[in-house]
């Protein structure tokens, strides 16, 4: 009798989690129980709600999808959910080496007058996402547009920037209720609430559409808004005609079934767990075993560190200057070399020249090329069948611009036909990343980031402790690291060698000219970081635009990376991550006295000590503990 009632009470349970109310639609909570999002009706509108560890994430937020002007969202009925559990883990390459994709599934089953769809939500242990898929037939052209409004608790803080400049802006820090209506913020957008946690809000498997941004009600919420309703980027207006800015203004037309983004809340306690979250990739499929049979082991998909005459002089585009930044890579253990348009004006000749010497130095040659030339199948297919003829690694395809859905399918081809030619890839000018690395391991990065290359930002050290928690929580950049000129600004040279093992990315590449870095007095730690990472802690005391302390692990030996931002601030790291017995420790720190200089030191360490540091303004720190 006892055992029947204890079924009948969790049968009881279920439905209400379901179907507790008329207007409820279905409550899903993660594996651990911690987050908890909530589908339901609301003046016959479809609405969601997020929380975690009972705090609210998601206050009341109309799910707005419309088809050819219709919403669909609205006036719905609901079928049969089936329900279902994702635990998988599968190689990574980026914060750690194994992502973990563990979460439930809810497909539902809507119908809004004659307009049949489904609705599939994904909650996992570290946040929450949805997207829409809609039928078609295959000769089937319509136009679907989003108008969700993601509301958030008062009292949040939000860091963000806008659209003018793409993706390549300075974060601004306001309280939610202080952004103003009309507001662009770029994904993604991270969130501090008012109960300490964290969100970002961002989309992932972005094919076949055209790209989210978010523009601010000044009521609290954040509007899901495609490219027809975004501001055309100052980047592409410089560089694209009128026409091309009027064509990709215009809503675009899908034909055949339609499948929205993932609409992705991430949600952690702290920063670490931010850092950590493979929500973004997970929700992406898996790569064509044709094109990647080993996956991210397929033998030609080598991330590493990037040479790059471009930021800090080293002579003219010639053959011979670029074997010398060859050299220079093959000194630093630097596995590529990327080089700029000169390449152009060189013949087949010299180019299998360079490709040959730096073969037998095991560093490869990337070529970079605007992809308003690849627009074309036929100038396509001619460009990447002679890289791969020619031996050349991969290609730097620059000046995007824009997330129109045109724009979105030319990235589709060129990682496609890329891959068949076993070419890498690097996206400059580029949007948000979107987690197309785990189905194309040939992505290594996208730039879409305000990095080096921007001579005229001043704070630099607010500006890179910020974008670990912000730009970075989507995936890799390409910020070009490292600058030991003046170009770094406010910050150390410290501080800048901390910057290559915490911006990290599978295809490191370094403003400084090698010579540079190899003259100076930190070269063996700088050779020493990789480009990936096994193992990423968050340290305690770091805070979004004022301090980033990172531990990584690398097989046996780790690192701690630390950027501080304006103003001097102390600050204590456990070494409790370390394993057992003593560490031999390598240390680069600053110089008090001179911001264009390091000390370096020798020290051991056990898991029981903490190492105490102040830091000066812009200043940073980096030690490798190995046994």
């Amino acid at each position: 009798m006892l055992k029947k009632l204890l079924l009948l009470t969790l049968f009881s349970g279920l439905l209400l989690t379901t179907t507790a109310m008329a207007a409820d639609i279905i409550t899903v909570t993660s594996p651990d129980g911690q987050v908890r999002f909530h589908l339901f009706l609301e003046e016959r509108q479809l609405y969601c709600q997020a929380s975690f560890r009972g705090q609210p994430v998601l206050e009341n937020t109309p799910v707005v999808v419309s088809l050819d002007g219709q919403v669909i969202t609205k006036d719905i009925t609901t079928g049969q959910i089936k329900t279902s559990i994702i635990n998988e883990r599968y190689p990574w390459l980026g914060v750690h080496a194994m992502a973990v994709n563990h979460c439930k599934v809810a497909v539902i089953p809507v119908r809004h007058a004659a307009v049949s769809y489904t609705l599939e939500v994904r909650v996992f242990n570290n946040g929450v996402a949805f997207r829409t898929l809609i039928p078609g037939n295959k000769d089937e052209r319509r136009v679907p547009d989003e108008a969700t409004v993601f509301n958030i608790p008062g009292g949040s803080t939000l860091w963000y920037h806008d659209m003018n400049m793409h993706y390549e802006s300075v974060h601004v820090k306001k309280e939610i209720g202080d952004v103003e209506a009309g507001e662009w913020v770029a994904p993604p957008a991270t969130i501090q609430l008012p109960w300490g946690g964290y969100a970002a809000i961002t989309e992932a498997d972005l094919r076949n559409y055209g790209g989210m941004s978010l523009q601010a009600n000044g009521k609290n919420g954040l509007v899901i808004r495609l490219p027809q309703h975004q501001p055309t980027s100052y980047p592409y207006r410089l560089r694209y005609s009128a026409a091309d800015t009027a064509r990709l203004m215009q809503p675009a037309v899908i034909t055949g079934a339609i499948t929205t983004p993932w609409r992705v809340v991430m949600i952690g306690a702290g920063l670490d767990a931010m850092v950590n979250n493979d929500m973004v990739h997970n929700l992406c499929p898996p790569p064509d075993a044709k094109l990647f049979p080993q996956g991210f082991k397929t033998p030609w998909i080598k991330p590493g560190r990037a040479v790059w005459k471009y930021l800090d002089g080293g002579g003219d585009g010639t053959l011979e200057v670029m074997k010398k930044f060859t050299d220079g890579a093959a000194a630093l253990g630097f596995e590529h070399n990327i080089l700029e348009g000169f390449w152009t004006r060189w013949s087949d000749a010299d180019i299998r020249e360079l490709v040959n010497y730096s073969r037998n130095k095991g560093v490869s040659i990337w070529f970079w090329k605007h992809s308003k030339s690849l627009r074309d199948p036929l100038a396509r297919d001619s460009f990447f069948r002679r890289c791969h003829d020619l031996g050349v690694a991969g290609a730097k395809i620059d000046f995007f611009d824009h997330e129109a859905k045109e724009t979105i399918d030319l990235y589709q081809a060129i990682l496609k036909e890329a891959a068949q030619y076993k070419l890498l890839l690097d996206f400059h000018g580029a949007n948000k990343p979107t987690g197309q690395l785990r189905t194309w391991p040939n992505e290594l990065t996208l730039e879409s980031v305000k990095g080096m290359e921007s001579s005229k930002l001043e704070d630099r050290a607010t500006h890179e402790t910020t974008i670990p928690f912000t730009r970075l929580l989507a995936g890799p950049a390409e910020y070009t690291v490292v600058m030991f000129n003046e170009r770094r600004k406010n910050t150390t040279w410290a501080h800048q060698i901390a910057s290559a093992a915490i911006l990290s990315a599978p295809l490191l590449t370094y403003a400084a000219n090698p010579e540079n870095i190899l003259s100076n007095p930190a070269a063996d730690m700088i050779k020493s970081i990789p480009a990936v990472w096994d193992e990423t802690i968050v340290l305690p005391g770091s805070a979004i635009g004022e301090l980033a302390a990172f531990a990584r692990r690398k097989g046996n030996t780790w690192f701690v990376a630390v950027m501080n931002g304006v103003g001097e601030r102390p600050v204590k790291i456990p070494l409790g991550f370390l394993g057992k017995g003593t560490y031999k420790t390598q240390v680069v720190a600053d110089d008090a006295s001179n911001p264009a200089a390091v000390i370096k030191q020798q020290a051991t360490y056990k898991n029981t000590d903490t190492i105490s540091l102040t830091l000066q303004s812009g200043g940073g720190y980096i030690a490798r503990f190995e046994q």
